[in-house]
């Protein structure tokens, strides 16, 4: 492909038809939380196993309090106690009742509970002073969980209720997508990583410790680096990034001038460039391409166009690594507190700040000096389009989550 610029929509179109999912893996289901199930995940067994109380009570036949009330109470013969984990040792028989625990099994006989604030017991007599019709507090055989029900569907991502729910299924282990190792690269002279002396003309590598944040939030596995401005060594780092990772990302270096040096290189080591150059403000010098079937993705150095170029363009190749069939951070409408200029020919990213308002959201973009601080204090973000000039004040628009 050549240098000239293409649109963001086609640059996302590409990154997300050329990348599939990594290859599976199955790991217990107590280790699988954020991973992204790989099948359609059926239930072995049913939740709760039996017809359970909902209520500590006592289970009775609901025939015989039918009538009762605290004007005329119903006095049963309590035959004895049952307790969750336990096969009930009685059978409630006419005139009987049995002392039942939450969670416990409903025993033979009876169908309804009345829960305990609703009796009096003295002795092995129990009086019901209300009635109950059949299936009061009982949680029926699988009610929770149905046996070979679909209980996670092939590209959910596994949270922790859906933990509980594949746990109360009878499963043990799960099949997965891997998630992407990525070697995030920092390239230039000037860039030290935090710890190392700081001398006059230095400075610390912001932006790749944000692209770590980022990577780690989805459970990435990372690996970081900073590499002068060195064409022999960038090669040879490059080389050993690709062997040992799923993806690269490479943070500074983009542009053409003489220090820029990753496009160079990677052209030198053969990769196939899918693009290079979008039509997006900030981050126009994003690229994407495929070495030795890895994906390597090439991020300015601006913070602002580095970050942009990352949210929308590389963490969406990586989320479809991963397996995510939406590969996008989450979006939320609100409503525009300030008129924004686009630009007609490019797609703009403008950060901003959420604040609710009369029962509304409410989107402020953020202006100031520093454009670490902006990004710092950001909340959400608003790509305007290719197309639109502007984005007036009470518009509502879709905008991006960062938090």
């Amino acid at each position: 492909m050549t240098n000239r610029l293409i649109s963001f929509q086609r640059a996302l179109d590409l990154t997300l038809n050329r990348t599939s999912p990594l290859e599976t893996i199955v790991i217990p289901v107590s280790e699988s939380s954020d991973y992204i199930a790989a099948d359609n995940v059926t239930a072995v067994v049913d939740s709760p196993s039996a017809n359970v109380s909902m209520k500590d009570g006592y289970a009775v036949r609901s025939v015989e309090i039918s009538g009762a009330s605290s004007q005329s109470p119903v006095r049963l013969t309590l035959l004895g106690i049952t307790a969750a984990g336990q096969k009930p040792p009685y059978a409630v028989e006419p005139g009987t009742a049995v002392r039942i625990l939450t969670g416990a099994e409903i025993p033979k006989g009876a169908d309804t509970v009345v829960a305990e604030e609703f009796t009096a017991r003295v002795g092995n007599t129990v009086t019901i002073n209300r009635k109950a019709e059949p299936g009061r507090d009982i949680l029926l055989k699988g009610s929770d969980v149905d046996k070979d029900e679909i209980v996670i569907n092939a590209g959910d991502k596994l949270k922790p209720g859906n933990i509980g729910l594949l746990a109360a299924g009878g499963l043990e282990n799960v099949r997965v997508f891997h998630k992407p190792r990525v070697a995030l690269i920092a390239t230039g002279d000037e860039i030290l990583l935090p710890g190392q002396p700081l001398t006059e003309g230095k400075l610390y590598a912001s932006n790749l410790l944000t692209l770590n944040a980022w990577c780690r939030k989805y459970g990435m596995m990372t690996e970081l680096e900073v590499i002068g401005d060195d064409e022999h060594l960038l090669r040879k780092k490059l080389k050993q990034a690709i062997d040992r990772h799923d993806a690269v990302i490479t943070s500074g270096g983009a542009w053409t001038g003489e220090r820029d040096l990753i496009g160079r290189v990677l052209n030198d080591l053969g990769w196939e460039k899918i693009y290079h150059r979008v039509r997006l403000g900030p981050g126009k010098a994003v690229g994407f391409g495929i070495l030795e079937d890895k994906h390597i993705f090439i991020l300015p150095g601006g913070p602002p166009s580095n970050l942009v170029a990352f949210l929308q363009l590389a963490l969406p190749g990586l989320l479809r690594l991963s397996g995510h069939n939406n590969p996008e951070l989450p979006k939320v409408q609100a409503i525009l507190r300030q008129t924004i200029k686009g630009q007609a020919g490019w797609a703009d990213a403008v950060f901003g700040m959420l604040e609710n308002e009369n029962g509304t959201t409410g989107f402020y973009p953020i202006t100031g000096k520093s454009r670490l601080s902006n990004m710092a204090r950001a909340e959400a973000l608003l790509l305007i389009p290719e197309g639109i000039a502007q984005v007036s004040t009470g518009q509502t628009v879709n905008v991006q989550l960062l938090v």
